[in-house]
């Protein structure tokens, strides 16, 4: 450990949320950011993401990925020492890769499980699938399209969605190749996650992420209620069109 971080004390407890594209991950990680008591839940480490996570957090430009590691934990807990972190299947293995090449987590001799609660203490797995898998490449496809990947209110596409069936095909079979992805890593590291489904997420948003923070045994200050999520489902007449057409073949 280096610089000012020795001087930062680890979260408590962390927990990553294991996804694929359009599974509901934000809905989810919305939800849990939003108790203030579950940390702050992003994709901290997806390296296009991270120049704006360092620049925001205003680390110095020569700060290694295990002191960026360091810091980003301590900096986006919350007050009672919870840190969260999102990552998808197909960025899992890289990620991976950079922890193990700091050298900083643990040896060559390390397993993957072992390097990964030496970053971050009393990880917890919640891994978030859909159970819809059609339509959850008809949304990535469309996100694709129009760079729309989380809609919320004041949020705009930037170029019209135009039904292609090879796109849609692709799609759901990236999807399967992700999960494909965290069914072996699970199996590797001997765990299993906390499962949340999409659709029951949509369905009682409340007692989903109620269960969500018992399994993390994160208890909500007095009074605080969850609220009705920001995110807005894209699910619509367009999708049900797409859909048709992609069954009708």
């Amino acid at each position: 450990m280096s610089g000012l971080f020795h001087n930062w004390r680890h979260p408590r407890k962390c927990y990553l949320i294991c996804a694929v594209p359009r599974s509901g991950s934000n809905l989810l990680s919305d939800g849990l950011r939003d108790t203030g008591r579950a940390g702050r839940p992003n994709q901290f480490f997806l390296p296009s993401a991270e120049p704006n996570f360092r620049a925001a957090h205003r680390f110095a430009p020569d700060v290694n990925f295990a002191d960026y590691v360091r810091g980003i934990v301590a900096k986006s807990a919350t007050s009672n020492e919870v840190f969260g972190f999102k990552l998808m299947g197909f960025h899992l293995n890289p990620f991976l890769a950079r922890l193990r090449q700091t050298g900083e987590f643990g040896g060559s001799e390390a397993s993957d499980l072992e390097m990964l609660v030496a970053a971050f203490p009393r990880l917890r797995f919640l891994q978030i699938t859909r159970r819809d898998k059609l339509r959850q490449a008809i949304s990535k496809a469309r996100a694709v399209q129009t760079g729309l990947w989380k809609v919320k209110e004041g949020k705009s596409e930037q170029a019209d969605p135009v039904y292609d069936q090879a796109l849609i095909a692709q799609s759901l079979f990236e999807t399967e190749e992700e999960e494909k992805i965290w069914g072996a890593f699970f199996t590797r590291v001997d765990r299993r996650p906390f499962q949340v489904e999409y659709e029951q997420l949509c369905r009682d948003f409340k007692g989903t992420l109620t269960a969500v923070l018992d399994f993390l045994e994160i208890r909500l200050r007095w009074g605080t209620q969850i609220r009705p999520p920001a995110t807005i489902r894209q699910g619509d007449a367009l999708s049900d069109e797409w859909e048709r057409r992609f069954r009708a073949g």
